[in-house]
């Protein structure tokens, strides 16, 4: 047992940490932006903290469909870029933005518009409703420029420059934390915030005393996501210009590659169709868990956010192991594709097997970070060690998922997923907790179920080998 914990291959292992640890720097980032984000809004009361999860969530429904364009271009630049067709991944980033922009802009208009007309039915609260409308109203003006920010990552992930990515990621959080404390607390709720929950960092507060910020609330967050996404993508485009970017990938030269295009299309749309159609699972989740109460509701956001932060550094892990993956099968190099889902899956468990632990013996300790609610951090501890007791399997089952798209396979990790979330999480959740009322605990049983079985799947179809096979 022991002769597998340190790398079988060091040569790609060191490979996978070269690519992937960019990315999980900038993962990391916005992982500690996003706590501090949920952390400000926490301290609004439980409302405000159920309408961001919400909005949240109905918006990630919707940008979901762009995590298969981003797939595409990732994979279909990485297998150029293996095969030396360098100027081929600037026609797969130039796809890209095309299909970001036909599916981004009216999706935009349409959340911001009819925001109103949608909410209610995901949450029927007298506060919490009309907070959750102002969120979403505004966040989803930031689709189309989160859509493009997709594509430029699995773009430039896809030709192994995943800097670019750091820095960038880096950077728009930065902006999007220092915005959200400005406009939701306002320029003197801001000095009230830290004098009551981080004394000694009030000095920070002079920060926002140049200008007058507005105190907005929840729609503060959702101004500051929209300006951060914008900055995201105008910060993308600049790398653009550098020398090895513009003339290696001719991403200035303007070229539509119909057949390509087919391509990408055929590799987006199940993993876009998977992630949106799990997203809107996810989004019947928090209803059912509004339905069982808002506390409940509460506690759940708290808990999502956590888990995001477990798995977002071993995101960076999983995008090294997809451009591996598919660059080595360009060069006809099977085996080292191998090797690099085995290295990954390794440097996966390591992430998340150190966070697992920690949210099993320290749960009390994450909960405090965001709320000082009692009934909170009572309900909030058993599914934190929950979650803790699956991400061994989570990191197996997300590796295998990457690797599988790397390849060129999004629709079979795309059908499973879907069936999961709704067959278990879903179904499984409403039966239990809301049909046979045994409340906010079950839920988090039907977790380790979800993970398992997914992770099994996808050892089973990577062990199968089909994917070796697959031409792009």
């Amino acid at each position: 047992m022991l002769k597998y914990i340190p790398p079988q291959d060091k040569a790609i292992s060191k490979e996978v940490f070269t690519l992937a640890f960019p990315v999980i720097l900038s993962n990391l980032s916005r992982v500690l932006m996003g706590v501090v984000d949920v952390a400000m809004v926490g301290r609004l009361g439980a409302e405000a903290l159920a309408a961001t999860g919400m909005g949240a969530m109905l918006f990630w429904g919707a940008l979901s469909l762009v995590l298969g364009i981003r797939t595409g271009v990732q994979t279909v630049a990485a297998r150029r870029l293996g095969q030396k067709k360098h100027d081929q991944c600037g026609s797969a980033f130039h796809n890209g933005l095309i299909m970001a922009t036909v599916y981004g802009l009216p999706v935009s208009i349409a959340g911001w518009l009819l925001a109103k007309d949608f909410i209610p039915f995901f949450i029927d609260d007298p506060i919490a409703t009309p907070l959750t409308v102002d969120y979403a109203s505004v966040i989803f003006l930031s689709l189309l420029f989160s859509a493009y920010s997709f594509v430029f990552q699995g773009f430039y992930t896809g030709v192994e420059k995943t800097k670019i990515h750091m820095t960038v990621t880096i950077t728009s959080n930065i902006i999007n934390v220092y915005l959200n404390a400005g406009l939701i607390y306002g320029s003197e709720g801001v000095k009230l915030f830290f004098y009551e929950t981080i004394p000694s960092l009030s000095f920070f507060s002079h920060l926002w005393q140049w200008t007058s910020f507005p105190a907005m609330g929840v729609k503060g967050a959702a101004v500051a996501t929209l300006v951060a996404s914008l900055w995201m993508s105008v910060h993308y485009s600049i790398y653009l210009f550098s020398k090895q970017i513009k003339i290696k990938f001719a991403v200035f030269s303007l070229s539509i590659d119909r057949e390509m295009m087919i391509r990408q299309l055929k590799l987006a749309t199940p993993q876009g169709l998977q992630e949106m159609f799990i997203a809107v699972g996810w989004s019947m989740f928090y209803k059912i868990v509004g339905i069982i109460g808002l506390i409940e509701l509460a506690t759940t956001e708290l808990l999502f956010t956590i888990m995001h932060a477990s798995f977002m550094p071993a995101l960076g892990v999983g995008q090294a192991c997809s451009t591996l993956v598919s660059k080595y099968m360009g060069e006809k190099k099977v085996d080292k594709s191998e090797a690099s889902i085995k290295e990954s899956i390794r440097l996966a468990e390591y992430i998340m097997g150190v966070m697992g632990l920690s949210f099993i013996l320290f749960p009390k300790y994450y909960l405090f970070i965001f709320t000082d609610d009692p009934e909170i951090i009572r309900l909030g501890i058993f599914g934190l060690r929950m979650i803790g007791a699956v991400q061994f399997l989570d990191a197996i089952g997300f590796v295998l998922w990457f690797a599988l798209s790397g390849a060129g396979n999004t629709l079979f990790p795309a059908v499973v997923e879907s069936c999961l979330t709704w067959g278990i999480i879903v179904l499984g959740s409403y039966i239990f907790g809301v049909v046979l009322g045994l409340g906010f605990n079950v839920l988090w049983l039907l977790f380790p179920v979800y993970m398992g079985l997914f992770a099994g799947i996808m050892v089973w179809k990577v062990r199968k080998g089909d994917w070796k096979k697959i031409q792009l």
